[in-house]
């Protein structure tokens, strides 16, 4: 049984870590897309004002999911586990 917490625990930690390196993909992406597009100072500092506003919004919330997802599926195999 320890084995397989183990291993389960382990894929969910490649899981949440594949989401990680999923949204900063897509990050990125956008800035390759800017690059090609042509890059002002203007357009990077109107982006950093945008950004800073919309990170809260978009960023965290998927971060505080793929997170939250792997720690209550953790802690639910866990208690599972020792009962």
């Amino acid at each position: 049984m320890t084995i397989e917490l183990i291993i389960l625990l382990t894929v969910l930690f490649i899981a949440a870590l594949g989401g990680t390196f999923y949204a900063f993909k897509q990050e990125e992406n956008k800035i390759k897309k800017y690059e090609e597009e042509g890059d002002t100072v203007e357009d990077q500092l109107r982006r950093s004002h945008e950004y800073e506003s919309s990170s809260l919004k978009s960023n965290v919330p998927l971060q505080l999911v793929i997170y939250g997802v792997t720690i209550t599926i953790s802690l639910i195999v866990f208690a599972f586990y020792v009962f």
